[in-house]
């Protein structure tokens, strides 16, 4: 198994991207400390591998406690997987000439306030117990491959850029240290965010072209939890500052649309 013996928290856990992720690890040998905003029933199905508790990511004060938590339930640390966040639209992200502040300030808080939080913490734990580590965020395909017409959300874009260059400079500055941080890049994938992609017919159709391996589908969040399982195990032991694309073709493709 290629997590066996290693603990792992993620961040945002009890989403669909997440609980795909849980499931694998554990799968594969790993203990979990998973955190999430709201109760996530499903939690006690993993059983004695799992350990699951409500955290505000974007709150300094919640992610001071995630550590000594974790620690407490399952030993040392050896990885992270953030993967919290979400739209902004109904706060108002949008096309930067409707975008409100208040949108922006949720949305950059929620995507990329949190990750520098996390990540941070982490960094820090490994850093006073000298030891080794491993972090992958998530990105989005809309950081560097944006699609005017049906995803304008330009703070969400704004955030998921900032993780790339945030990731890649610690990621520059701890390699020597033996800390890891990569980065996934999604395309759209079937989750509770993209609900409002995943029933628009313009959209579905758009996405046959733009995503197009696999017939054109909309992507699952095993596409991206089998990148991360490679990320979190030791076949990544020389990997970091690295942005994977899991979007079945998206930043290559044109992508058509009708008018």
């Amino acid at each position: 198994m290629l997590l066996e013996g290693k603990n792992i928290i993620v961040i945002g856990g009890s989403g669909g991207l997440g609980e795909a992720a849980v499931h694998l690890f554990i799968q594969q040998g790993a203990r979990v400390f998973a955190t999430g905003y709201d109760t996530w029933e499903k939690a006690k199905d993993f059983g004695a591998n799992l350990t699951y508790a409500t955290l505000d990511a974007t709150r300094e004060s919640a992610v001071s406690l995630l550590i000594p938590m974790a620690e407490k339930a399952f030993g040392p640390i050896h990885g992270l997987y953030h993967i919290a966040g979400g739209s902004g639209r109904k706060m108002g992200d949008g096309p930067l000439h409707q975008l409100t502040t208040e949108g922006w300030d949720y949305t950059l808080d929620l995507n990329l306030r949190s990750v520098m939080l996390t990540n941070k913490t982490m960094i820090q734990y490994w850093l006073d117990n000298n030891l080794p580590g491993t972090i992958l965020n998530m990105g989005s395909v809309l950081a560097f491959s944006p699609s005017a017409h049906y995803f304008a959300s330009h703070a969400y874009a704004a955030a998921k850029a900032g993780i790339e260059g945030f990731s890649k400079s610690i990621a520059a500055f701890y390699a020597s240290r033996q800390i890891r941080v990569n980065v996934l890049a999604p395309g759209l994938i079937a989750t509770a965010m993209s609900a409002r992609a995943q029933v628009d017919s313009g959209i579905r159709e758009f996405i046959k072209t733009k995503q197009p391996l696999n017939h054109g589908r909309i992507g699952k969040p095993e596409d991206c939890s089998g990148a991360a399982l490679f990320f979190m195990s030791d076949l990544s032991s020389f990997v970091t500052g690295e942005v994977l694309h899991i979007d079945g073709g998206w930043h290559l493709s044109d992508g058509q649309f009708i008018s």
